[in-house]
């Protein structure tokens, strides 16, 4: 838990730190104590609820519901549990029978303090608005909303399982691959071409850079190398420079400015590489593209263990609906004595259409 003292209340802790109920869950660590405690609180809350119902009818009734309702939410985990394990193991999960027990005990906690705490609302609508019908309703909508709530938080469970890789089968273990020895270099490889050793590199100096005309030749002038003063000068206070373009030695002016990538002769556009950019040209400044950012993985497929997982709550709700039908009466019908059960009879969806018809 984030605080240094721990809770005495599970359910807070289960709320405020679901994250370490989670990991403590998958490192199947002190799971039988953590259940207890979420089984007490549970059976707690659900009596306390029950009592509510009961209290419609009389206060024995409320007594029995006090007593049926925990009993409910036990027989139904305990019908439906194998068959979570069992869907688990048959699609290569690894969860042990504590951590798929603890994972359902944290869904069955949060639906039954959740309920308790409607527990005033339907307190006050028995005692203003004692109808049967409304009553029956309201209740059936809490318990409704409060196991929606509740299995929200064990497909939170299942996901955090999922990421620890728990649903997903045990992964074999990687072949070593034989060690590769790379090859001595040949010796023709270490030597440098021929068309790559410059001037410069075997103390030579460098040719100077001539000026070709519109028609390909050269200019009859040559080259001049610039003097240390006149290479001094800055460039910015030469508006133009002169350049042999044709033939005849006629200096086509070039306008300080123009991209240095292109030289204009004449008519054609002349590319102009690092070793023949005029004086005063500043160097070509390449670009530096970023690196093309990396394409996401595709998510990793949902394993089968979480698909069932969905249809394993539908049938929870399926059975403890059916179940609830089997144990009533919880509220007691206010024109009937009490009775511990009803004969079975219909089905509870039945029930609910036509007591929302005779409602409206």
């Amino acid at each position: 838990m984030s605080g240094d003292r721990p809770s005495p209340l599970v359910i807070e802790r289960i709320l405020r730190d679901r994250q370490g109920i989670w990991q403590q869950i998958v490192a199947d660590h002190d799971l039988n104590a953590l259940t207890l405690r979420m089984l007490a609180s549970s059976g707690v809350a659900l009596a306390c609820y029950g009592a509510v119902l009961g209290a419609f009818h009389s206060v024995l009734m409320a007594l029995t519901s006090a007593v049926k309702l925990p009993l409910l939410f036990l027989v139904t985990l305990a019908i439906c549990l194998p068959t979570l394990y069992l869907f688990n193991l048959v699609f290569g999960a690894r969860l042990s029978v504590r951590q798929s027990l603890a994972l359902v005990m944290v869904a069955i906690t949060v639906t039954s303090m959740l309920a308790v705490a409607f527990a005033p609302i339907s307190l006050f609508f028995l005692i203003t608005a004692p109808d049967y019908g409304f009553f029956k309703l309201l209740n059936v909508a809490i318990l409704t909303l409060s196991a929606v709530v509740g299995l929200r938080f064990l497909t939170g469970g299942m996901q955090v399982l999922n990421a620890h890789g728990l649903l997903a089968p045990a992964a074999a273990p990687p072949v070593a691959a034989p060690a590769v020895v790379p090859a001595a270099p040949a010796a023709s490889a270490l030597a440098v071409p021929a068309a790559q050793v410059t001037p410069q590199a075997v103390g030579q100096p460098a040719a100077e850079p001539v000026a070709v005309g519109a028609n390909g030749a050269s200019a009859a002038t040559p080259a001049v190398p610039a003097t240390p003063a006149a290479t001094a000068a800055p460039a910015a206070s030469t508006p133009a420079a002169s350049t042999p373009a044709n033939g005849a030695g006629e200096p086509v002016p070039v306008a300080v400015g123009v991209p240095p990538q292109q030289v204009v002769a004449g008519q054609h556009l002349v590319p102009a590489g690092p070793g023949l950019l005029p004086p005063g040209y500043p160097a070509q400044q390449h670009r530096q593209w970023p690196y093309p950012a990396a394409r996401p993985a595709p998510d990793a497929q949902r394993p089968a263990s979480m698909t069932l997982l969905y249809v394993w709550i539908l049938l929870f709700g399926f059975v403890g609906t059916q179940l609830a039908w089997t144990l009533r009466p919880f509220f007691g019908s206010p024109g009937e004595g009490f009775a511990l059960f009803r004969s079975i009879e219909g089905n509870f969806y039945a029930e609910i259409i036509r007591t929302l018809g005779n409602l409206f």
